[in-house]
């Protein structure tokens, strides 16, 4: 079986996986597809795991609450090891609220494998965005434990090495160009 190194050597890129967590709503998804697309268009193998297609899909089978999020996580650790293993760029778009859960992914993944991507934008931003009209019914009562209201969030703490990018503050193509600054030197072959 060809090995990691072997794959990225045939794709000229480094996998890598990167963990976008943060509210519903916070542009997780958006900063993602607008990445992918970039980094196409320079030639990069990359895959999306996002919370609506593996939960839909993957998970149906999960609810949400503590160990049904624990679960679904450490499926989507996995399956983001597999194809980093084949030395793709991946990028995953879960809430993943707890630290632990952020902790157990990574060490699914492995350290220095993955980069956990805070993306950071208010309670109240987010509802007003509501691009799925989650807040709306979980202000209605419609919504069980719904992160940020019924559900606790934790930030990274201060000692974390977590990327932050605030969307509450900054245009969609300034965040865009934050990550591929910092994005692209983790993913450059050497030779390349």
């Amino acid at each position: 079986m060809l090995g990691r190194g072997a794959k990225e050597a045939q794709l000229k890129q480094r996998g890598h996986v990167f963990w976008f967590y943060g509210l519903s709503g916070s542009g997780k998804s958006t900063l993602a597809n607008s990445l992918e697309r970039k980094l196409a268009e320079q030639g990069y193998v990359t895959k999306i795991l996002d919370g609506d297609n593996v939960r839909s899909r993957l998970n149906r089978d999960l609810g949400f609450s503590d160990e049904d999020r624990q679960e679904n996580i450490r499926r989507i650790a996995e399956v983001a090891r597999l194809f980093l293993d084949a030395g793709i760029i991946v990028f995953t778009s879960f809430i993943t609220p707890k630290r632990e859960l952020r902790a157990a992914a990574r060490e699914i993944v492995g350290e220095g494998d993955m980069t956990p991507v805070y993306v950071e934008a208010s309670f109240e931003t987010c509802a007003q965005r509501d691009v799925k009209g989650l807040y709306a019914k979980a202000a209605a009562g419609r919504v069980k434990h719904f992160t940020g209201k019924d559900s606790s969030f934790e930030a990274p703490e201060s000692a974390d090495a977590d990327w932050t990018i605030s969307t509450d503050g900054q245009t969609e193509e300034e965040s865009l160009n934050q990550l591929l600054d910092k994005v692209l030197p983790l993913i450059k072959k050497a030779d390349s």
